[in-house]
């Protein structure tokens, strides 16, 4: 996806959670990112929104893949450019509001199912399925981390690999939540980004994508996969 093809995108995106939010509650769809994805602040809409274009380049492919999960899928922000790049994506979340309220502006592509985390386990997907998993800033949020990691992993092909990215959770982002807005200054993370990194190499192999920015690092993104560290 090159520059041009990216802010079309995120402008047709922006344009519609901006939409839903005018419609919900307040504070309804914030752990959705929402805030974020559509924030009046450039600088901050930018970092959000760099963390999809790191990904987006590193996964993008010549070849389609078979089949995605999007671990954790939010407003569905990444689902257009996945379904474009893979024959079959399956999106996966505890709260399927978000998406929902975003399919009313931009409807899912027909190779997109979606799952109910509420309802349907990690364990209950197919094993050896998945060519990609992306989970982003969603797994510093899972409560039992060794257990996501490996059931995550068990979902991967021989090749497969893991997408993560997440906080760091230093002074540097707390100091950057407040200022961000009472959207973000609450404590709900159960971890950082190095904690799950740590665990993830006791069973994975890791590989950086980026991280944004240094000298004042606030998000990581690598990918992993399955093997010794």
């Amino acid at each position: 996806m090159n520059s041009f093809e990216f802010d079309a995108y995120k402008t047709r995106y922006r344009a519609a959670i901006r939409q839903v939010l005018t419609e919900s509650e307040k504070g309804r769809l914030d752990e959705a990112a929402f805030p974020a994805y559509s924030h009046r602040n450039p600088v901050i809409n930018w970092l959000f929104w760099q963390r999809l274009r790191k990904v987006m380049d590193f996964i993008q492919s010549p070849v389609p893949y078979e089949h995605i999960l999007d671990f954790g899928c939010g407003s569905g922000v990444m689902l257009p450019f996945l379904s474009s790049i893979s024959s079959h994506v399956t999106a996966m979340d505890v709260d399927l509001l978000p998406l929902q309220r975003v399919q009313d502006f931009i409807p899912l592509a027909n190779n997109i199912e979606v799952k109910d985390a509420a309802q349907t386990a990690i364990t209950d997907l197919p094993a050896n399925r998945c060519d990609l998993i992306i989970a982003l800033d969603v797994i510093e949020h899972v409560q039992d981390l060794p257990r996501t990691l490996n059931e995550l992993l068990t979902l991967l092909k021989p090749n497969g690999q893991l997408i993560v990215s997440g906080p760091t959770e230093n002074i540097l982002y707390q100091v950057g939540r407040k200022i961000a807005g009472p959207e973000y200054s609450g404590a709900y993370h159960e971890r950082g980004i190095a904690e799950i990194k740590d665990e993830l190499r006791k069973i994975a192999s890791i590989q950086p994508i980026a991280t944004l920015y240094w000298p004042i690092p606030l998000f990581e993104l690598f990918a992993a996969k399955k093997g010794s560290g």
